[in-house]
């Protein structure tokens, strides 16, 4: 294993076992929401940890997306294992320019995203996700819910 390898195995999560999940889409790096779920489960996917996640995925995407930034770029510098700091240094070196209101704005949106604003593609498939990952006695309210619930944060 080459030395960047064994930086990126000091923090990355084992996300094979069950016992250990990528942080809450909720929870910010580099003042967005999805950018620290979306480090950890490139951590372990460059391991080969990353179990049944996946780095790169939609979610991942719409984060990508509204910042400009390319996948195998980011993929790139957190394969230098580089920290969280180190990455959010990035993150903001590479997002695209805004105001802090708009990136404040566009968390609080996907905070706030109900499965009724996914597209008719990604409802089909949280349908049945949620039934088979989701404990019965539990609402999914919010898009980001069904992480947190499946994960044990709510």
């Amino acid at each position: 294993m080459n030395e960047n390898l064994d930086k990126v195995k000091t923090l990355a999560l084992d996300l094979r076992n069950g016992k250990q999940f990528p942080r809450s889409p909720r929870e910010t790096l580099a003042g967005y929401v999805l950018a620290a779920r979306a480090v950890d489960k490139c951590r372990a996917d460059l391991l080969g940890w990353q179990g049944e996640y996946h780095s790169n995925c939609p979610l991942d995407q719409q984060w990508l997306k509204f910042t400009g930034i390319d996948y195998g770029a980011f993929r790139s510098f957190v394969a230098t294992g580089a920290t969280d700091e180190e990455v959010a240094e990035w993150i903001e070196e590479q997002a695209k320019k805004r105001w802090r209101a708009e990136i404040v704005v566009w968390n609080n949106q996907q905070r706030d995203r109900r499965l009724s604003d996914l597209t008719p593609e990604l409802q089909e498939f949280m349908e049945d996700y949620i039934a088979a990952s989701v404990p019965h006695h539990k609402v999914v309210y919010h898009y980001f819910d069904i992480y947190d619930i499946e994960e044990g944060r709510l």
